[in-house]
């Protein structure tokens, strides 16, 4: 069961879930995605917050409704989410964590993938 964070709009954390899976591939570029019944059963929310998520998603060009076929992933959807995620760690997060690295006096050698491993 899916563990959701209260300082974080549900919605929103679900629409950043359904992304991760979409980066994985799941499902792929030009299928549906599950329905919003599906969802709401799968991630036991009222179907109101899962129809917010994919409206977020679609707000971002990542799905389409097709009326009376369901929700698609849009064809390219992948590779423009990954850039936008991309583009987001590297101002966002990247800044926090390397300043968090220096105070704690982490090295590149103190990583599992550094050059003294």
């Amino acid at each position: 069961m899916q563990a959701w964070d209260l300082r974080q709009p549900i919605y929103q954390q679900l629409a950043d879930l359904l992304a991760s899976r979409l980066l994985d591939g799941e499902p792929p570029e030009g299928e549906p995605l599950p329905s919003v019944r599906a969802l709401a059963g799968q991630f036991m929310l009222n179907p109101l917050t899962v129809n917010r998520a994919l409206q977020a998603l679609g707000d971002e060009g990542i799905v389409e409704t097709r009326r009376g076929l369901g929700i698609y992933v849009r064809a390219g959807a992948r590779e423009q989410l990954r850039q936008r995620l991309r583009t987001r760690f590297l101002q966002d997060e990247w800044p926090r964590l390397r300043d968090r690295l220096q105070r704690l006096g982490v090295t590149e050698r103190d990583l599992p993938w550094g050059e003294g491993r």
